[in-house]
């Protein structure tokens, strides 16, 4: 029975030990600076080096890098190691949640000497304590002790320290102290931290990041994800009803780009909202963020005129390429006969398309005849209000619907809240653990040969010489 006991013991011993440097592992500095120094310079790479990216475009960027006959090979060699999706990698989650076990334990193993500290209120202390403290002055006050501790207790108002008066036998101690609970700042950092990561696991096994193109007129109810292109369900449909680009005057320079998008549920239109880089629509838990643009016309694509004859008709007109519309009030046809995505103007005047693959200064060329007989032709410019005058009244064109897409990012983050609450904590931490501090005053106030002695000790956890400032101020309060 005696050896059953030993063997017990010996094995809790060896147990005990394990547990005890496993804990020791976890709480070590070291481990925090080395895990942190590898998660950073893993990082810098994966910054470099495009994520979840075609092999084609890693290659391009790792050329600059390498040089084009090393690019190839130094794909291999990342993709193989994890770095072309790194943050999904199993190794640098590791690292992350080794992290986070380094501050759990760390923060566990430190807290409770803190928050003694803490729960403690300031108490009067002992002369050899006071003489020990890091901060310490000294006056002189004519008149008696009653007259010191009134002296004493506006000067603590004064540097914004409530005083807590303790009588002694032949003595007075007046005791303050501000920012308690200053020394949790570092807890609360490492709490936001966590919370942080809680939100980037959420976001990453049970969010999304993908993309859709969307042609005016159409809609879709799946976008692809930028990690692998598989398509993603979205439970709903999203439809593109217009796209407008605006562009600086007498440039091609983007000055804005606008898309009106439609959520449909059930065949019901349910959601409505023009969307731009600074106006995501946000439905279901799903955001769209207007990222990009694109021409693709075709033989559905649609000419819209805003017409106006001489006599003053107006009328709206849309029409595909070829057909015809008649000027309100006349007899003239005008046929849409020819188009240009990116009209330009040589020096010598004569017309040329520039830009084939983008809808940057469309422009309609139209033929107006009136009993089949050709009057004129002109190219009707949609930027260039100029050329909207034609002989036979005014033709302005307004788009050419069906011919361009807007091209969204997509994205579902359910860790949002952990990201928002993260930011929230972690700026009380760094505000509590960088500008504010735990501060104490002890005040003796004695008899001494005929006059009385203030004797002043102070003490901070941080930022030392701002406080002894107070503390000149409050013994030049004394002496005044």
């Amino acid at each position: 029975m005696n050896e059953k006991k030993e063997n017990q013991k010996e094995n809790q011993n060896v147990v005990d030990k394990i547990v005890d440097k496993v804990w020791d592992f976890f709480t070590s500095i070291k481990l925090t600076i080395i895990i942190l120094a590898v998660i950073s310079l893993t990082s810098v790479v994966g910054s470099v080096v495009p994520q979840r990216a075609e092999p084609e475009r890693t290659i391009g960027v790792l050329s600059g890098i390498v040089g084009e006959a090393f690019a190839p090979t130094a794909f291999i060699v990342l993709d193989a190691l994890g770095f072309t999706a790194m943050f999904q990698s199993w190794w640098f989650l590791t690292f992350l949640f080794i992290f986070a076990a380094n501050l759990i334990v760390c923060s566990i193993d430190r807290f409770p000497k803190i928050w003694n500290i803490i729960k403690e209120p300031i108490k009067p202390a002992e002369p050899d304590v006071l003489n020990l403290m890091s901060i310490k002055r000294e006056a002189f006050i004519k008149g008696d002790i009653d007259t010191a501790k009134g002296k004493v207790e506006l000067a603590f108002k004064k540097i914004g320290f409530k005083p807590q008066l303790h009588p002694e036998s032949g003595s007075t101690q007046i005791v303050s102290e501000k920012g308690r609970y200053s020394r949790l700042g570092v807890y609360v950092t490492h709490l936001s931290i966590i919370v942080l990561f809680i939100g980037v696991i959420i976001a990453m096994f049970w969010g999304f990041h993908g993309g859709v193109n969307i042609l005016e007129g159409t809609s879709t109810s799946v976008v692809y994800s930028f990690r692998d292109g598989k398509e993603i369900p979205l439970g709903f449909e999203v439809r593109c009803d217009n796209y407008d680009a605006r562009f600086w005057e007498g440039t091609d320079r983007l000055k804005a780009s606008e898309s009106w998008l439609t959520i449909i549920e059930d065949g019901k239109e349910v959601k409505s909202k023009i969307v731009d880089v600074n106006r995501p629509l946000r439905h279901r838990g799903i955001t769209f963020y207007q990222s990009s643009r694109g021409f693709a016309p075709s033989q559905d694509s649609l000419f819209r005129f805003a017409v106006t004859s001489v006599n003053g008709s107006k009328e709206n007109v849309e029409l595909k390429f070829g057909e015809s519309f008649k000027m309100p009030g006349t007899n003239i046809k005008v046929t849409v006969a020819d188009f240009s995505p990116a009209l330009g103007i040589d020096q010598l005047g004569r017309l040329f398309t520039y830009n084939p693959d983008e809808m940057v200064n469309p422009a309609a060329f139209l033929e107006f005849r009136e009993n089949d007989n050709l009057l004129h032709r002109q190219w009707i410019l949609r930027r260039y209000p100029d050329t909207w005058r034609v002989q036979h009244g005014i033709v302005e064109f307004k788009d050419l619907w069906k011919a361009q897409y807007t091209g969204l990012q997509v994205r579902r983050d359910p860790g949002i809240g952990f990201f928002y609450l993260g930011s929230f904590l972690m700026t009380i931490g760094l505000h509590a653990a960088f500008f504010m501090s735990h501060r104490r005053i002890w005040v003796k106030i004695s008899n001494e040969k005929g006059r009385v002695n203030v004797l002043v000790a102070a003490s901070s956890n941080k930022n030392r010489e701002a406080f002894e400032k107070k503390i000149d101020k409050l013994i030049k309060s004394l002496e005044g």
